[in-house]
């Protein structure tokens, strides 16, 4: 079954095993997808090990850690109309990315497709899945699973020239939460988000990461998101709630004072997102302040 409608690209840093983990898993799918690893500038013989192990697999190395740009990267890479991620701990259920372009193909004004995700070992379904689900940003009839405000990088499949229209992940974001600014540029250029409840990808939570740092820039990036794209409005309130609800600890107080300080350039690139996109955003407020799966919101 193989099919060449979509490339997979995976950002990696100091997780050889885990990657290799990956490309292994990767590599079994029926599709044969093309692969494109950016190694984010790794110190624990992760080139070499790619390189012996999976030597199909463009690698790319631009020598330190470009966070989520790293994807950008790749995707100069990509021939394919569709481009799949997933990080360096997770993987592609067989079909899926097929099942994925099919529905990308099916429905031409559809931008993203975002999979189920199940937790392993245990097989479990991740709590933002119910939130997925039953998303409650409405959208068109026609539209074939519900419709999202954003995506997760790591459970979702693109249109590779949509991507790229809307400039990718933004270079000062980094990591956590960075898809949110993305998801709604997607949308003010007319594309349509969207969950498919048949299409899995299963995530093996990495033991080498630091959920604090993440936390910290999910909080950051949050705000950041909010004050380019919001109305002023629900700009205000957004920031305000996240003042009262994030942990009272030292990982909050430097998200909100690396968010402060950066209002210059906040302001410079401010660009408020049409009506209807804003509509969209509005509708997920009450889900958002609910949610027990995104942990940097509160």
């Amino acid at each position: 079954m193989t099919d060449s409608r979509t490339t997979v690209v995976v950002i990696t840093h100091n997780r050889c095993g885990e990657l290799l983990r990956t490309l292994d898993r990767l590599a079994e799918l029926p599709e044969k997808p093309p692969v494109v690893v950016t190694d984010n500038g790794s110190t624990d013989g992760t080139a070499a090990a790619v390189a012996r192990r999976h030597p199909g697999v463009r690698l790319l190395r631009p020598g330190r850690n470009l966070g989520a740009v790293g994807r950008n990267l790749a995707i100069r890479q990509v021939r394919t109309p569709y481009v799949a991620f997933c990080d360096d701990d997770s993987w592609w259920a067989p079909g899926s990315l097929s099942g994925a372009a099919d529905l990308l193909d099916r429905y031409p004004a559809v931008g993203t497709v975002t999979a189920r995700i199940v937790v392993e070992p245990d097989g479990t379904e991740d709590p933002i899945v119910e939130e997925l689900r039953h998303s409650p940003v409405p959208g068109p009839d026609w539209l074939p699973g519900p419709a999202l405000g954003s995506f997760l990088a790591a459970a979702t499949v693109l249109r590779t020239d949509a991507f790229r229209a809307a400039g990718g992940f933004h270079p000062r974001l980094w990591l956590g939460g960075e898809e949110e600014l993305l998801a709604a540029d997607l949308a003010a250029d007319g594309w349509w988000l969207t969950y498919a409840d048949h299409l899995t990808i299963h995530h093996h939570p990495s033991s080498v990461r630091d959920s604090t740092v993440r936390r910290a820039h999910g909080i950051r990036n949050t705000l950041w998101f909010t004050w380019l794209r919001r109305p002023v409005g629900p700009a205000l309130r957004r920031t305000l709630h996240l003042a009262r609800t994030v942990p009272r600890d030292t990982a909050s107080l430097r998200a909100f004072a690396e968010a402060t300080a950066a209002l210059p350039w906040v302001l410079r690139e401010r660009r408020v997102l049409p009506p209807e996109v804003e509509s969209r955003l509005r509708s997920l407020e009450p889900a958002q302040r609910g949610s027990t799966a995104r942990s940097y919101i509160g």
